[in-house]
């Protein structure tokens, strides 16, 4: 049981810095502003989502180390 628990936590640690990684980049671009203003549009949307997602693992992951305890 705690190889599975070890394992979820590097996989979920995984998915979380690539996504804070991703959002990384984007908060950089919009920073930036020398692209088109329909493409910052879109990044923000995208950023919503990363976050939301991010969120999504994390919960994921809790109830998975719950229901596995």
């Amino acid at each position: 049981m705690i190889w599975f628990n070890f394992g979820l936590t590097l996989d979920t640690l995984g998915k979380v810095l690539l996504g804070i990684t991703v959002l990384m980049v984007h908060w950089h671009v919009l920073k930036e502003h020398k692209i088109d203003t329909d493409v910052l549009c879109t990044m923000k949307k995208e950023q919503a989502l990363g976050v939301s997602g991010i969120l999504l693992i994390i919960a994921g992951y809790i109830l998975q180390l719950l229901y596995h305890a």
